[in-house]
């Protein structure tokens, strides 16, 4: 608990300093806001050159790409300090002075960054997300809304998980590594479309290794009633914690890669 309510302080200092600059912020917000406004359209041109895409309807296509947005950006926002500023730490010695305070190190990479500009892009995806469940005719009920809820909440550990790869690999090589950006914002910009489109190659790449599928198609599937495999209905609520899963795994391999970390003295 003593950890959250530092996160959360040091989140809140963060955001009220980037709100000292307000012409600088709105800018940067609204640059955000059109990016992510292009690729919702990518997807409103799509859905009007074909009706449909396999069994997927346009209403589907909004679902899927609203999930995942509103995940994505979500990590991006509060998980900045993995994304931009562990790279940057390694490589001018400022890791070293985390390892002198009595904090995990991770724990104060993420405490060192965050992007709230990432609201608009979040909701830009919630906006997709309810012209989805309209379109698509979802009969929501308590089980589908925390099957959605639980699906962003894995997704964000999956997304962070995958984050991490660069922060392990520029530990050893000292500068970021641009092949882990395949996984990462590959993932999400192939991912925004249902895992079932791509040829076998890219299916099982986004169902084991880096399970978009699992964590975000499968239960999206199931809210809309078309269930990407014949698995029973309950195994949409247990996929999702392959996101959890992928977080462990890599969280152990950072404090490894930790141990081999060379400070800026030696």
């Amino acid at each position: 608990m003593q950890t959250i309510r530092l996160y959360g302080k040091s989140m809140a200092m963060l955001i009220r300093s980037q709100l000292q600059y307000p012409a600088s912020f709105l800018m940067q917000t609204l640059a955000q806001l059109v990016m992510e406004g292009g690729e919702m359209l990518a997807v409103i041109l799509l859905v009007q050159r074909f009706d449909h895409l396999n069994q997927w309807t346009a209403g589907n296509l909004y679902f899927f790409f609203g999930l995942m947005a509103v995940s994505f950006y979500i990590t991006e926002c509060f998980g900045r300090g993995i994304t931009g500023a562990f790279p940057s730490m390694v490589r001018t010695g400022q890791l070293d002075t985390l390892l002198l305070r009595p904090r995990g190190v991770l724990t104060q990479v993420l405490c060192s960054a965050v992007d709230p500009r990432r609201i608009t892009c979040i909701a830009v995806g919630i906006v997709s997300l309810v012209l989805g469940s309209r379109l698509s005719a979802i009969r929501w009920s308590f089980p589908k809304i925390l099957l959605l809820l639980e699906s962003i909440f894995c997704s964000f550990w999956l997304i962070l998980g995958l984050f991490m790869i660069e922060a392990v690999l520029c530990i050893y090589s000292v500068k970021s590594v641009e092949l882990a950006n395949t996984l990462t914002y590959g993932g999400r910009s192939a991912c925004q479309y249902p895992v079932d489109t791509y040829p076998r190659t890219l299916r099982i790449l986004f169902t084991v290794v880096a399970p978009f599928a699992l964590v975000m198609h499968i239960p999206a599937s199931h809210i809309l009633d078309k269930p990407l495999f014949a698995w029973p209905a309950w195994t949409a609520f247990v996929t999702p914690l392959a996101g959890f899963v992928l977080f462990g795994v890599m969280y152990l391999l950072f404090t490894s890669a930790m141990q081999h970390y060379r400070s800026a003295g030696n």
